[in-house]
């Protein structure tokens, strides 16, 4: 089994498509184009984190849940409605969650945080909602599809990622 983290999908929200702007002509397109992406990387029998803002509405998430491959957890953003939280496609529902992978803590949350638990002793941030546009902390990553290529990512990439910036900044 695979971990994979994501965020800020926005399924049928026609709003999102000028946030960042994303590269789609229509939310059709967005959706299947999400959809695809999820499918190609995740297995049914991987874990899908997906922290918040997954739909627009009850009909579209109740439509395109069930096509996403993965045991998905869902960690509420500010648009997931109380019936979204409830759907059957749910193998957990939160608010905040804290989780140990490959032996690092992580704390989930839609928000990105100025402080977390276990920060100074190594434990990481996986947020949403700022859709790539917030600089992050040390050891803070935007999870969200604006800014992972639109597609879910492991733990794995966002720490290769975060090691590559920090070998091209200059040294004092």
């Amino acid at each position: 089994m695979t971990v994979f983290f994501t965020s800020d999908t926005h399924f049928g929200d026609h709003r999102v498509l000028n946030i960042r702007p994303r590269p789609f002509s229509s939310i059709g397109e967005m959706n299947e184009a999400l959809v695809r992406h999820w499918n190609t990387r995740v297995r049914s029998q991987d874990e899908v984190w997906h922290l918040g803002d997954f739909a627009s509405g009850l009909t579209v998430a109740q439509q395109l849940l069930p096509r996403l491959n993965g045991r998905k957890h869902l960690v509420s953003g500010n648009i997931d409605s109380r019936a979204l939280r409830e759907l059957d496609g749910w193998a957990s529902v939160h608010d905040y969650h804290e989780l140990m992978v490959d032996g690092t803590m992580l704390v989930l949350c839609h928000y990105p945080f100025r402080t977390w638990n276990r920060m100074h002793r190594g434990a990481l941030n996986l947020h949403g909602h700022s859709h790539g546009r917030l600089a992050p902390l040390k050891r803070q990553f935007d999870v969200g599809v604006d800014a992972q290529g639109f597609r879910p990512v492991l733990l794995g990439e966002l720490l290769d990622k975060a090691a590559v910036g920090a070998e091209k900044r200059p040294s004092c």
